[in-house]
C-alpha cells in the first residue's frame, strides 16, 4: 500500500520513521512519500519537503513566513492528490496538518489517520469539531487522551508511547562508559548536567541563555548542550557560555551519562524521565506576565510537561513564562542534585510514570492497527 506521512519537527521525524519501519514489517510492498526529515528518508521512500523548512514558531515568525507556509501547504495538497495514497498519516503538527486534513477530506476519498494526536486538551479545544469531521482514525500515545476524546463521543486508539520504544531500543544497543563518552566528545571528567533547550531557534534563543546564567558557579559540574537537528553550531554560539560544551546527534547518549538536566518542555521531558535523569522544566516566553495570565485562565490543564500530565501530578518542577528566571532555575536545580531528597522522590515518581506508560511496542501496535483498519474497514488490499 501507499502511505503519505506529514511531520513538522524532529520528534515527529523520529516517531514517524519508527512507524514506517513497523509498517514495512507488516506490509512488504509498502511505499512511502512524505513531508519529514532525515530519519524518515533513511527508512525509505521519497522526501518531498524537509521539516526544517517548515518549522516556524511564535506569532511574529509565522507572520513573517506566511507566504512560505501557504506555498508549502499548496505543494502538500497537490502532491497528495497527485500521488493518491491508500492513506494519509498525519503526525502531530496540528496547525499545518489539520488544514491539510480539511482539504483532503473535502476533495478526495483518501482515508485520513492521525498518529500522535493534537494536544487539544491543553488549548484550542474547539479543534475537536475539525478532527471529528476530517480525521477518520486517531492513534493516541498518551493514556489520558482516551477519556478526553470519549467525552466528545470520538473513539480513539491508544497504542502506547513511542518514546518508550525509542529509549528501550537505544539502551539495548548502547554500552559506552562515562569515560569513553567524555573522551569521544571532548568533554571533561566532571559530572554532566545536560541542557535540552528545544528544537526550534526561537525556543533556543529564549531558554538557553537563562539556562547558562543559572549554571554559573557550578564548578564541580560541566554543562553540555544537546544540539538540535537542523540548527547550526554557529547559532548556538551567541547564547553559550565560555565553559559550555555542545554535542550534536547524541542526545540519548548524553542523557545516559547526565546527573541532572534542564529541559525545555516537549517530548524531551518524557525522554529525560525515561532515562531516569532528574530535571527542571524550563520554558521562557516573551511577555511573560501576559503568558502566565493566559496560562491560568485559558489553558485547560494544570501542567505543560508530559511528565506531569501523564502522572496527573507535579513530578518535575515547571518554570514557565515569567517564572523562568536564572535564579529560579538555580534554586530548582540545587534540589535535584545528588544527596537531595527531591531527587530521590523524583526518581521514585519516574518509576511509577514508566509503569503507567506500559511496555514498548507502540510503533508495532500502531502499524498493526493501521494495516488492519485499512484492510478490513477501508477496503485497501495488501498487494
Amino acid at each position: 500500500m501507499k502511505y503519505y506521512l506529514i511531520v513538522g519537527e524532529a520528534s515527529g521525524d523520529l516517531h514517524a520513521s519508527n512507524l514506517m519501519k513497523a509498517l514495512q514489517a507488516k506490509d512488504s510492498k509498502a511505499e512511502f512519500r512524505f513531508f519529514g526529515g532525515d530519519l524518515m528518508a533513511t527508512a525509505g521512500g521519497s522526501l518531498v519537503k524537509h521539516y526544517k523548512d517548515m518549522a516556524y514558531m511564535g506569532f511574529i515568525p509565522v507572520l513573517l513566513h506566511l507566504r512560505t507556509i501557504f506555498r508549502n501547504m499548496d505543494l502538500c495538497k497537490k502532491d497528495i492528490v497527485q500521488w493518491n495514497p491508500d492513506v494519509l498519516i498525519l503526525v502531530d503538527y496540528p496547525g499545518f496538518n489539520l488544514k491539510i486534513a480539511e482539504y483532503i477530506k473535502a476533495h478526495t476519498n483518501i482515508p485520513i489517520f492521525y498518529y500522535i494526536s493534537p494536544k487539544i486538551w491543553a488549548w484550542k479545544e474547539y479543534r475537536i469539531k475539525n478532527i471529528k469531521r476530517d480525521v477518520d482514525e486517531l492513534f493516541s500515545i498518551l493514556p489520558f487522551e482516551v477519556d478526553f476524546f470519549k467525552k466528545y463521543n470520538y473513539p480513539i486508539h491508544y497504542v502506547g508511547n513511542p518514546c518508550v520504544d525509542a529509549v528501550h531500543c537505544f539502551k539495548q544497543g548502547y554500552a559506552e562508559s562515562f569515560e569513553e563518552f567524555t573522551l569521544r566528545n571532548g568533554l571533561d571528567k566532571k559530572p554532566i548536567i545536560a541542557l535540552l533547550a528545544g528544537s526550534r531557534k526561537q525556543e533556543i534563543k529564549d531558554n538557553l541563555q537563562r539556562m547558562i546564567q543559572a549554571s554559573r558557579n557550578y564548578t564541580e559540574y560541566q554543562f553540555v548542550i544537546a544540539g538540535a537537528p537542523g540548527i547550526s553550531p554557529e547559532f548556538y554560539q551567541a547564547y553559550m557560555g565560555d565553559d559550555t560544551k555542545i554535542i550534536f546527534g547524541r542526545t540519548y547518549s548524553l542523557l545516559s551519562h547526565a546527573t541532572a538536566a534542564l529541559v525545555t518542555s516537549g517530548t524531551a521531558t518524557l525522554e529525560t524521565a525515561l532515562f531516569r535523569v532528574p530535571q527542571v522544566v524550563c520554558y521562557y516566553t516573551a511577555a511573560g506576565k501576559l503568558v502566565s495570565f493566559l496560562r491560568r485562565h485559558i489553558l485547560k490543564v494544570k501542567y505543560i510537561s508530559l511528565v506531569n500530565l501523564i502522572a496527573g501530578r507535579e513530578v518535575v518542577a515547571e518554570l514557565v513564562a515569567d517564572g523562568m528566571t536564572a535564579e529560579n532555575v538555580k534554586q530548582q536545580l540545587e534540589a535535584i542534585l545528588p544527596g537531595q531528597m527531591t531527587r530521590e522522590q523524583m526518581l521514585q515518581n519516574y518509576d511509577a510514570l514508566i509503569k503507567i506508560l506500559g511496555q514498548e511496542g507502540a510503533s508495532e501496535r500502531a502499524a498493526g492497527k493501521i494495516v488492519e483498519l485499512l484492510s478490513q474497514k477501508y477496503n485497501r488490499s495488501l498487494q
